[in-house]
Formats: structure tokens, sequence, C-alpha cells
């Protein structure tokens, strides 16, 4: 099997840049393509709180108009900077001599990596996982549990690097072929 395409599914915590590293080093090993991926979706951390439903009551009539024109601000700013993100790894990844391209869709992440990798032609995904068990996973979900059972290619995992007592940094790594 060659991998030539690459797809990194990358959010805005800073550890997507430890994904988009191991994604950039193994498309110079490999001389692949890269497909930096983004979902705009309001389950990633950071990204702006949607307004809670009011009830039928409207005691006060601006509230709802100017909640919502906060909220739209906020989540315009989130897709600017995510949008940054990407150009700024597409650069890096430029630098190195790796062909690189981006999107940012919005969706469903887990459904939308997928979409994105078929459509493309993906031969690997390259994505993190956040560690999330119990029932926190049960109701955020796992985005890399998804995408490992719907994938119609390989699928690498980046794992959240774990904190050891002595304060080390070990990073453990998962693929799984599909």
């Amino acid at each position: 099997m060659f991998i030539n395409k690459i797809l990194v599914a990358l959010d805005r915590s800073e550890f997507s840049k430890l994904v988009f590293e191991q994604a950039l080093a193994l498309a110079k090993v490999t001389q692949a393509s890269l497909m930096l991926l983004h979902v705009l979706s309001p389950e990633e951390e950071g990204s702006p709180y949607v307004p809670v439903a009011y009830s039928g009551f409207d005691y006060y009539s601006g509230v709802r108009a100017q909640t919502l024109e906060v909220y739209q601000e906020q989540w315009d700013a989130f897709k600017r900077e995510s949008l940054e993100m990407l150009q700024s790894f597409r650069a890096q990844a430029d630098i190195a001599g790796v062909s690189t391209e981006f999107t940012q869709n919005p969706g469903s992440p887990g459904r939308c990596i997928c979409d994105v990798s078929h459509n493309w032609g993906a031969d690997l995904i390259i994505m993190g996982r956040r560690g999330h068990s119990g029932l926190k996973e049960l109701f955020l979900g796992s985005v890399s549990n998804y995408v490992l059972h719907h994938a119609s290619c390989s699928v690498h995992i980046v794992y959240l690097p774990v904190v050891t007592k002595k304060t080390e940094v070990v990073q453990q790594t998962e693929s799984i072929s599909a």
C-alpha cells in the first residue's frame, strides 16, 4: 500500500500541533500530499456557546436579537481564527516542500472527516484522541471512535500526551488499517 494522500483532522487545541507534526513528518518520508481539515462544530472545545433557547416569554424584546448578534460575532471570530491556524500549518508544510491544501467545513466532526476523506481519496487519516472515557465519552461521543469505524481508509490515531508523575511527557500512537 502506498500513501499518496493524507487527510489531517485538526481542531484548535494545542494538541493539534503534535498531530500536524506527525502528519508532516510522514508526508515528507512518503512524498504524500496533505489535506488539512478543520470541522466547524459547536461541539469543539473553545467554540462559542450556542445561546440558550428562550421560553415563550419575551420580557425584553432586544435581548434575544442582541444575544444572537453577539453569538454570530463570536462564531465569525472562531471561523477566522480556525482558518488562520490552517493557513499557518499550510505555510509550514510549504516550507518543508510538502504539497498541502486545506478546507474548513461545518458539520458533525466524525461524519465530516469520513466524507472529506472519501471524496478526496485519502489513503490515510491522521487525527488526535483526547482520551475521554466513561460518561464523558458516552455523552460527548468520540470522534476518533466514529472515524475508526466508518472511514474508508486507514486511520492513525495520535494520543494526547500523558504527563507522568515525574512530569515526563509520554506520547502514544496507534495505527489501524481499514
